[in-house]
């Protein structure tokens, strides 16, 4: 697999290779090996320093050992040759291959079943070690209400489960697999999903309608967005949400989204019913940040809490209530004995940013709070109020166990 790593090497070495090729004429101060030698002056500024030994050294991966010059042809050149080949299939294909990066991952998908009072689930998972034990990361709502769970790796061999921790309001579960052998797991590494932007290509894999080791491909379609489960959140959205033209279906669920490089980025979570290419997933951030606690406590219960329902502005609403505000978060209604209530925020406030950061509707609201924030740090809130911009500081709550 091409990495940005070997394009970095390749134009080291080209920058080495094609530096002493072009430096044919030895100096006459050769005579003394201890002297000027132009072909170690790799940018050719007269003098040999640090930066053309470390340019060198860089480009060998070693330092310290003494640099002859029809050696560092010799072996520049095979290594030029096989950087260069790297870099043309890299421009070829836009990307690594994909075979190649579904090979290095689909051992690491699981299928999860799961028996309820009503019947049998099923779903997706991945294979991830934390603090060197090895556990199942996946949705909620594939585990939510099962009484027992299981889970088959790719060689047809299944287990037992254990949920060790569950989050709704970020739809993530961590199981534990019992009596399984250490040969089975091959975790996946999971990355940050901070640099992610519009645009970058993702590949899902996982077992739509118990279709086993099934891998789709597409394209980050938006970020920050906001979802609703209302069957597990009780009404509170899940935030900061990564929307996908990867086709996702059900059984898909639980499965990693990944990046070019096989890396995890995301875990899908859900598909728009009757909706075509548009599907969510939680980001790895979201699962990062979780992860301890969801081993450890069984739960994670730091989501931030305002204390109001409300809905995004838009022209026409600005319109209708005479304000000159067209964007933001109007506030419906505020919570009897909540964080905003007790701030003095009322009815009709439109929220326009926290903490200095402008806030254009729901989904920006609920993904900065999120990302952001914890319970019981102060949060200041731009409020416009009868046109009137004001600052108002608010003592984050923690929502509430769904209901």
């Amino acid at each position: 697999m091409v990495t940005k790593k070997d394009i970095v090497i390749a134009v080291l070495i080209t920058f080495c290779f094609t530096a002493t090729l072009f430096m044919i004429t030895p100096s006459s101060s050769q005579s003394s090996r201890h002297e000027y030698d132009p072909w170690l002056d790799l940018d050719d500024d007269g003098k040999i320093d640090i930066l053309d030994i470390s340019k060198i050294a860089m480009a060998f991966g070693k330092t310290g050992t003494p640099i002859n010059k029809t050696g560092l042809l010799l072996e520049l050149q095979p290594k030029l040759q096989a950087l260069e080949a790297k870099v043309e299939a890299l421009q070829a294909n836009g990307t690594a291959s994909l075979p190649d990066i579904y090979e290095s991952v689909k051992d690491s998908v699981v299928l999860i079943r799961g028996v309820t009072i009503s019947g049998t689930v099923q779903g997706s998972g991945f294979v991830y070690r934390f603090s060197g034990s090895m556990v199942v990361v996946t949705n909620n709502h594939v585990v939510s209400g099962t009484t027992t769970v299981s889970v088959t790796f790719s060689d047809g061999n299944g287990y037992a489960a254990v949920v060790n921790g569950t989050d709704p309001y970020a739809d993530l579960a961590v199981l534990s697999v019992v009596g399984a052998p250490e040969t089975e797991f091959k975790p996946l590494e999971i990355v940050s999903s901070s640099t992610l932007r519009v645009g970058n290509p993702v590949l899902a894999v996982g077992n739509p309608y118990g279709l086993v080791g099934s891998m789709t491909t597409g394209v980050i379609s938006a970020l920050g967005r906001t979802i609703t489960e209302e069957e597990y959140t009780g009404g509170f959205t899940i935030a900061n949400i990564i929307q996908i033209s990867a086709p996702i279906n059900p059984g898909n669920s639980g499965g990693p989204l990944l990046n070019f490089d096989g890396k995890v980025i995301g875990i899908t979570a859900a598909v728009v019913a009757d909706s075509q290419g548009l599907g969510f997933a939680i980001p790895s951030n979201t699962i990062l940040r979780e992860m301890s606690s969801l081993i450890e406590n069984g739960n994670y219960d730091s989501h931030s809490y305002l204390g109001v329902r409300g809905g995004d502005m838009d022209y026409e609403t600005a319109q209708e209530i005479h304000t000159n505000v067209t964007y933001g978060w109007k506030i419906a209604e505020v919570v009897s004995g909540g964080p905003c209530y007790n701030a003095g925020v009322h009815v009709s406030d439109i929220i326009v940013g926290i903490n200095a950061t402008r806030i254009k509707n729901g989904d920006e609201m609920s993904s900065y709070l999120e990302e952001n924030t914890l319970p019981r740090e102060t949060a200041i809130l731009n409020i416009v109020r009868s046109n009137q911009t004001s600052q108002i500081p608010v003592i984050l709550g923690k929502r509430p166990p769904p209901g």
